[in-house]
């Protein structure tokens, strides 16, 4: 029997020499072949499969099966019931991956230019003297924003913008700068600093600085070096001989300083006279250097490498002066000259905005492009031209083929002191019309330099204004205090130098209502705070439902959440010296934002008369008066008080922008338009 059992379970050899290989059989039923039973080799024996020799292997007979020699293989390979379903994936597969590109390349063409971080939410910009005080010396500093950032993040704030904090005298608010890789003393450390960059980047916020690189203090290394002539120091200022007699200096010629008298002050050490377009105190850097040049360069990449999302470059038209010296000629002619002493009587043609001056700050904008080239850490370039012309200031922008600014600073809004629908108008237009296209807009409301919004104005259109700057297009800008109301405080005598025409918009920010407004556990503060502080506070409007503070953050939430306000167009409709009237819209979204605005006396308006299809009642999305809010009005009567302003919301298919009429009024910075049905933006509308 085990002989036999033997032989059965032995790999048999047929006449010509072939094997059964048993090894690899799952199942054997596979491998049998149908035999007659009547056929000698019917039985028990188990099939075999000849391994042929030179010759092709004869499969006729034979399925497939596991562990079978790659000469058989490659026969049933060559069938058509396998070989075409294989051909028929490999091509479905090809195909597939070429269609996916195509799509990929396809929506990447057609989709609009991603937002910006800079873009995409509002600014907050914070003079750090007067935030927050953490060491209860009387003096804001690096910890006290870094205690705030909560409160910031409520605010829906996506970038901090914090003014000079750099070692400096106390000269012109701190602008005489003695070291611009210090910390001064009264912010903190940059130990403070840096933690203060990290803590803003892990809230998902970003942040800019200001930057001065026109002047120094003459505190100042250099400065020290350069009226000793020390080695390339030496022409780091702008010196030229002069006459100093008797305590008395003979300038070159008539150029003046911004505050006043001449720009020319006698250095008792070099026997020189050194420019200064600012304080004596702020001696004018020599752009014409190429040395000062690289020295500004290295300065921005240090605090580039410190973590910093961006720059404000102040101050750049004065950055270089007329090699020639002459005269600059007077306003009024007639004036005797020993008598102009004031800036505004001379044409400053000699002394702002020279040739070459915006070469230089293209080169600032290409060392911090240096520093944008990883995903999401793109540097932000803005610049100040306080008193430049509306022409002059778009030149920032930069040109077609040559970036310089993301966007000069609009600060338009923060100079006007009587409000009217004419006024707001003529500064909306104006910057809109004037500014290149597909360029981005900015609007302020206030700032350091500016009197507060509510002693501007009227604490009736504090609302009213952020309204206006959070439904325009581009990116809306807040001077700290101004989402709560704050004012100016009243004079005070102080020790240090300042221009006292903007020192009272720089009052400490107003908390709560305990001792120095919580700004500050010291005996005593800086500045002191606002007399309103026990009803202005973020800790009282925190809690009232018509606060201005609660207006500012449901604004800012339908800022960030609309596409029509961060996206769509604006369409102008209607101005006059009561009202200003403006709708958002965009391709693809039948809904449409259409903003009321009363800047007079209480009108009452009939919107049917302006937009023939906007229905008989519109539902108020936001209004100043939050008692009104998700009410609905007819558009045939809608009464508005002084001061009062309205965000309607309604659905059209027949946007205004498309029409005819509304051609000319209607503005977009990157056009795009909305697809339902993938949820995308795209730009070939």
């Amino acid at each position: 029997m085990a002989e036999d059992k033997s032989k059965r379970d032995s790999i048999g050899l047929n006449a010509k020499e072939g094997q059964t290989n048993n090894g690899f059989v799952q199942n054997e039923d596979i491998l049998e072949t149908d035999l007659d039973p009547s056929s000698p080799a019917a039985g028990p024996q188990h099939n075999t499969v000849d391994i042929l020799g030179p010759g092709e292997p004869d499969v006729k007979d034979v399925r497939p099966y596991a562990g079978m020699p790659k000469e058989v293989l490659f026969q049933f390979s060559g069938q058509a019931r396998y070989r075409i379903p294989r051909e028929v994936l490999f091509w479905l597969t090809v195909a597939s991956v070429l269609l996916l590109i195509a799509a990929t390349i396809a929506i990447i063409a057609i989709s609009p230019k991603c937002l910006d971080w800079w873009q995409a939410g509002p600014m907050y910009q914070i003079y750090p003297r007067s935030f927050r005080d953490s060491n209860k010396d009387g003096d804001g500093d690096l910890k006290g924003i870094q205690d705030k950032l909560d409160y910031i993040t409520t605010l829906n704030i996506k970038t901090v913008w914090i003014t000079s904090f750099y070692k400096s005298s106390l000269k012109d608010f701190r602008h005489a700068v003695e070291d611009f890789r210090e910390i001064d003393p009264i912010f903190g450390t940059m130990k403070d600093f840096e933690n203060l960059v990290a803590a803003i980047h892990d809230k998902g916020l970003k942040l800019i600085i200001d930057f001065i690189p026109n002047h120094t203090s003459d505190k100042h290394a250099w400065f020290q070096w350069s009226r000793n002539r020390t080695g390339k120091y030496t022409d780091y200022y702008i010196w030229h001989d002069c006459n100093y007699e008797n305590g008395t200096t003979i300038p070159p010629n008539n150029w003046l300083s911004v505050y006043g008298n001449s720009s020319w002050h006698f250095d008792e050490v070099r026997k020189q006279c050194y420019f200064h377009q600012f304080m004596k105190e702020q001696p004018d850097l020599n752009f014409r250097n190429p040395d000062v040049q690289e020295e500004i360069k290295e300065i921005i990449q240090f605090w580039l490498s410190k973590g910093v999302d961006g720059f404000s470059f102040n101050a750049l038209q004065y950055l270089l002066e007329a090699k020639h010296l002459r005269d600059e000629a007077q306003v009024n002619k007639t004036q005797i000259p020993d008598t102009v002493t004031h800036y505004s009587q001379l044409h400053h043609d000699f002394t702002t905005t020279q040739v070459g001056m915006h070469d230089i700050v293209r080169s600032f904008r290409q060392t911090m492009n240096q520093y944008s080239r990883e995903p999401g850490r793109y540097r932000f370039m803005g610049t100040e031209a306080h008193g430049e012309s509306i022409t002059e200031t778009m030149v920032y922008y930069g040109l077609p083929f040559i970036q310089e600014a993301d966007f000069p600073f609009n600060s338009y809004l923060s100079k006007l002191d009587k409000p009217s629908g004419n006024s707001v108008s003529e500064v909306i237009t104006s910057w809109l019309e004037n500014m290149p296209e597909g360029k981005w807009p900015n609007w302020m409301t206030g700032g350091p330099d500016n009197v507060r919004l509510t002693s501007r104005l009227g604490e009736k259109y504090v609302n009213i204004m952020n309204m206006l700057v959070f439904t325009l297009p581009g990116t809306p800008i807040t001077y700290y205090g101004e989402e709560i109301g704050m004012r100016n405080i009243l004079a005070a005598n102080l020790n240090e130098n300042y221009d006292t025409g903007t020192l009272f918009s720089k009052s400490p920010m107003q908390w709560d209502n305990s001792s120095n407004a919580g700004f500050s556990e010291g005996n005593h503060t800086w500045l002191p705070t606002g007399s309103d502080y026990h009803t202005v506070n973020v800790d009282v409007q925190k809690t009232q439902p018509r606060s201005a503070l609660k207006l500012y953050q449901e604004l800012s939430l339908l800022h960030a959440n609309e596409l029509l306000l961060s996206r769509g167009w604006f369409c102008y409709l209607k101005n006059d010296n009561h009202s200003i009237m403006y709708t958002r819209e965009l391709d693809g979204i039948n809904k449409v934002f259409l903003m009321v605005l009363n800047f007079g006396e209480s009108s009452l308006l009939n919107l049917k008369e302006m937009i023939s299809n906007i229905p008989t009642r519109v539902r108020i999305r936001l209004s100043t008066n939050s008692a009104y809010s998700g009410r609905e009005v007819d558009t045939h009567a809608v009464t508005l008080a002084s001061g009062e302003g309205l965000i309607l919301e309604y659905n059209t298919g027949n946007l205004l922008h498309r029409q005819t009429a509304f051609k000319d009024r209607c503005f977009v910075s990157n056009r795009a338009c909305y697809s339902r049905v993938l949820n995308i933006l795209y730009s070939l509308c």
